[in-house]
């Protein structure tokens, strides 16, 4: 670890420079600089000489351990809190005289998106835009907790960063669930470096991403920040976006660590408790991501989170945060709590008699810094007295603080505290190249459900067109609070407008609202069309009778999905499905565009709409990125990272699944329930067509310790470019516990010219091919693997198989 610490901190050569003061009114501006820094060190303590924490030589848990030896119990318990930013907990922009007042005055763990931007008025500060103006800032307020607390600890800069950097116009992304859609390992690296490189240049050290919890139930309201449901998948996408992060200099944390994403009944809110799930699903699928970012990826960062399991809070168990997290995985940095799950443990799950009680349940659990939208005092105070009382041991403090200082000690913060260039940060952030590659991601997410006689794409010798829909002119309403804020997003009209220019009369109108006046209770007791609605589709009717094509955008918006927005039905909301039934009655060509965050049951548009395109939220990009594949200009290829059911009535249904679990086909004769999918997970078409083969396993047998080699071509017989995600399935045919019917294996994105083949080569590590057994021990057993290939779960085009020998 000393070595990629020691490269890092090369890497980043950040130097110790002066900068202008931002206003002659900053309580440290009103002294001289003072005398610690010096070449190759700074003074921290100001003694003025160098100790061992200040030697940047030395390793870094020497260091470390210098500094807890000097820290006391105030410093150290500081340590293990975070002050929220401006408007939330923070009443300063910048350090002032009160400031020696509060409980910061002697440190603090860090600092959560302070100056960020945030769209609220309450958050209106001159500091976040331009982005120079912000990197100055936080220069400031690191220089207070150099220069004017006793020891010089530095403070850890947090922000969200799930769509692109939770920052004021920086580079935004289409969301998680969109990128997931991509199945493009370079873009997700491209985005994790990007993301990471408008972080640092801004002043922000760590980020809260990727979100690694796995969307197995649609009707939670997090499904759009996910991956989607499957965990190889996830593990893919979240090793590299870990990984990507770590390399600009900024930590990776993951969220919401552990068994967060499925809820009892996938409610959300109040809710977010109770999740069902047996001890062999946690380990097979939804701790898959987690132990892909930390034990693989060397994530420096986790957040735990608010759940209970099993019947013990995630924030309070031992076996979560310190068993599996660190003796199992060897994680090495710190974990903050999601919110309020560490009072959660007193005030909703009851295990507790009191908030103080709550706070020792979690600091014993592993808890290293609690992260929430309160004053800090609120933790500290508490955790001070149960020191003092002798319920919580100082050597138990001790190694919490020691993970937080080896994180900052890994950031080079000891050493170059401070920004090198702030003015570097307006040419970094959401640059054009930055831009460039948000549109590649927009097009990418894109995924074309359906295309019957070959409807789209669509020619740009129309005389007149029709765009409707309550998502045609949605823009902000696209984003998320976790992601960037007040970007310019270009609205699916406005795309469509630019695109088809002067040529072509493009008229719009909305159709129907996003959701009706009785909403949500008119997902389970539809109320009758008022006069106003009836009125507003009959206009939209007349529109598309004369119109050559009917674009209609449906959906959902932030209003409706992410973070405590479960819903009940995964229908279109409100009067959608009334505004489509209409406009398909005029006999007018109709594509449906669906801008939405989790799976829906469109069953009457699939089967009576002859395109379909879904494209999640696409990011500031949104309306270039679809009007290009309406048009052509772009052969969509993403592929679904998440199933689409048919009803509710049939969740959970999603991949991978057990034998027998989720029937296929057609329902018997006999049988009262729908069966199969509407969409399968991985589906997604393609304006050309791909054909495999000369499918190769090498060898066909092999011991459990060595790797399997598999080779087939892919062919582009079409008439257009396009690109292909290629997929690996593998079955255990035999097994010694129920496994599944087939697990995603391996995937790659392809680009084939017309007529270009390619060879794809697959490589099965032993650990691709292990089952959790009946003793809970992970194993690969002898005996024949069937090996599935093709362009999604349910469209295999090869199929193979090898043996697994006994090495005895």
């Amino acid at each position: 670890m000393k070595g990629k610490i020691t490269s890092l901190i090369v890497s980043l050569s950040l130097g110790l420079i002066f900068f202008p003061r931002l206003s002659a009114q900053i309580f440290i501006n009103k002294n001289k600089p003072m005398d610690i820094y010096h070449r190759g060190w700074i003074d921290h303590n100001k003694n003025g000489k160098m100790d061992p924490y200040e030697n940047q030589n030395l390793d870094i848990e020497t260091r470390i351990d210098d500094l807890i030896g000097r820290m006391t119990l105030d410093e150290k318990t500081c340590q293990m809190a975070t002050l929220y930013g401006f408007c939330r907990v923070a009443k300063d922009e910048l350090p002032t005289k009160e400031w020696m007042n509060e409980i910061w005055k002697d440190g603090i763990a860090n600092i959560d998106e302070h100056l960020n931007g945030l769209d609220r008025k309450k958050c209106k500060t001159p500091y976040s835009f331009p982005y120079s103006m912000h990197a100055k800032a936080l220069n400031e307020v690191q220089r207070f907790f150099i220069e004017k607390t006793r020891l010089g600890i530095p403070v850890d800069f947090t922000n969200e960063g799930i769509r692109g950097l939770c920052h004021e116009k920086a580079t935004s992304f289409p969301a998680q669930i969109g990128v997931a859609s991509t199945w493009d390992k370079q873009l997700v690296n491209l985005i994790g470096h990007i993301t990471g490189k408008e972080a640092r240049a801004l002043g922000y050290t760590n980020v809260y991403s990727p979100i690694l919890d796995l969307a197995r139930d649609p009707r939670w309201g997090r499904t759009v920040e996910t991956y989607g449901e499957d965990p190889f998948l996830a593990s893919e996408l979240g090793k590299i976006q870990t990984r990507a992060l770590q390399a600009e200099g900024v930590i990776s944390s993951p969220k919401h660590f552990a068994v967060y994403s499925i809820p009892k009944g996938g409610r959300d809110g109040a809710a977010r408790t109770d999740p069902k799930a047996s001890w062999r699903d946690v380990e097979t699928i939804l701790l898959a991501p987690f132990r892909a970012a930390i034990r693989d990826a060397d994530a420096m960062g986790v957040m735990s989170s608010y759940n209970d399991y099993n019947g013990v809070p995630i924030t309070g168990s031992t076996l979560f945060l310190t068993q599996i997290l660190r003796q199992r995985w060897g994680f090495k940095g710190y974990i903050v709590s999601d919110s309020d799950a560490v009072i959660y443990i007193y005030s909703k799950h009851h295990v507790a008699e009191n908030y103080k009680e709550a706070v020792r349940q979690a600091v014993e659990a592993g808890l290293n810094v609690r992260t929430t939208f309160t004053p800090p005092e609120v933790f500290i105070v508490p955790l001070r007295e149960l020191i003092q009382e002798g319920k919580i041991s100082t050597e138990t403090i001790d190694s919490r603080v020691r993970d937080v200082l080896r994180v900052k000690f890994w950031l080079g913060l000891f050493d170059h505290p401070y920004i090198q260039n702030p003015q570097q940060a307006d040419k970094i952030v959401h640059n054009v190249n930055h831009q460039a590659i948000s549109l590649r991601a927009a097009r990418e997410s894109i995924v074309l459900l359906k295309n019957t006689e070959n409807l789209l794409p669509l020619k740009k010798d129309l005389s007149k067109i029709l765009v409707t829909g309550p998502n045609a002119k949605t823009t902000n309403e696209l984003m998320s609070r976790y992601g960037p804020s007040k970007a310019e997003v270009i609205s699916v009209l406005e795309g469509i407008k630019k695109k088809l220019g002067k040529k072509c009369e493009v008229n719009y109108a909305p159709g129907c609202d996003l959701v009706d006046a009785n909403w949500p209770e008119s997902e389970i007791l539809p109320a009758e069309m008022t006069t106003e609605e009836k009125q507003m589709i009959d206009s939209v009717t007349q529109l598309a009778a004369e119109s050559d094509i009917a674009i209609v955008v449906l959906g959902e918006t932030k209003k409706i999905v992410g973070e405590s927005r479960s819903r009940t039905s995964l229908d279109l909301p409100a009067r959608q499905l009334d505004l489509v039934k209409a406009i398909h009655a005029t006999g007018t060509p109709t594509v449906v565009v669906l801008l939405n965050g989790r799976p829906l049951t469109i069953n009457w548009v699939d089967k009576n709409i002859p395109a379909i395109l879904e494209a999640w939220f696409p990011g500031e990009m949104a309306g270039r990125a679809v009007a290009d594949v309406l048009f052509g200009d772009y052969n969509p290829g993403g592929k679904l990272p998440i199933t689409f059911p048919k009803t509710v009535g049939q969740i959970p249904f999603n991949f991978p699944f057990k034998p027998g679990s989720q029937v296929y086909g057609k329902q018997s004769h006999h049988s009262n329930r729908i069966t199969g999918a509407l969409y399968p997970f991985g589906h997604g078409l393609s304006y050309t067509q791909f054909e495999y083969s000369h499918l190769k396993i090498e060898p066909r047998k092999q011991l459990s310790t060595d790797k399997i080699h598999i080779y087939f071509d892919v062919k582009n017989i079409g008439e257009r470019s396009g690109d292909e995600v290629v997929q690996l399935y593998v079955r255990d045919e035999v097994s010694s516990v129920v496994t599944f019917v087939k697990t995603l294996r391996g995937f790659e994105r392809i680009h084939l010219q017309s007529g270009e083949k390619k060879r794809v080569e697959f490589v099965l590590t032993p650990e691709d091919l292990q089952l959790l057994d009946m003793n809970y021990q992970w194993i690969v057993e002898p005996g024949t693997f069937k090996v599935m290939i093709g362009s999604s779960s349910e469209d295999i085009r090869l199929t193979g198989k090898f043996e697994i020998i006994d090495s005895q």
